[in-house]
C-alpha cells in the first residue's frame, strides 16, 4: 500500500501501511455539561464544528478508524476517536491538535487500544 504523508497532526511523518499500525482510543467528555444539556454556546458550535471537520479529513487520509458519541445528552454522555498512529506520541499529537481539545470544548484521554473483532 505504501506511504502516506502529510497527515494533519502528525507533521514531517510518514504514515506506512505495510504493516500493522499501532491503534489508540481517545476517550471526550465535554468540558461543560450545558453544552449537551442546554446546547453549546456559538463558540462551542464553530469548535465542534471544526473538530467534526479534522476527525473527517484523518478519515479520508486513512487514520481514524471509527468515531462518534453516545446519544444522551447528559453527564455520562462521551465520545471516542479510534485510530492508527506510528506510536504514543504520534497519537498524542493527533489528539491534542484536535480543534476541540484543543479549543478546550472537550477534554479528552489517550488509551493504547487494539481492535479484537470488527463486523467486515
Amino acid at each position: 500500500m505504501g506511504h502516506i504523508t502529510g497527515i494533519s497532526g502528525v507533521e514531517g511523518s510518514s504514515l506506512n501501511y505495510n504493516r500493522v499500525m499501532p491503534q489508540f482510543l481517545y476517550h471526550l467528555k465535554p468540558a461543560r455539561l450545558g453544552m449537551v444539556t442546554e446546547g453549546p454556546t456559538p463558540e462551542e458550535a464553530e469548535t465542534v464544528s471544526r473538530h467534526f471537520a479534522y476527525l473527517e479529513d484523518l478519515t479520508e487520509k486513512g487514520v481514524m478508524i471509527l468515531m462518534g458519541r453516545t446519544q444522551n445528552n447528559d453527564e455520562s454522555t462521551f465520545g471516542i476517536a479510534i485510530f492508527e498512529a506510528e506510536d504514543e506520541s504520534a497519537a498524542r499529537r493527533i489528539m491534542e491538535n484536535d480543534p476541540a481539545v484543543a479549543g478546550g470544548v472537550m477534554r479528552a484521554t489517550l488509551y493504547p487500544y487494539k481492535i479484537a473483532l470488527m463486523r467486515k
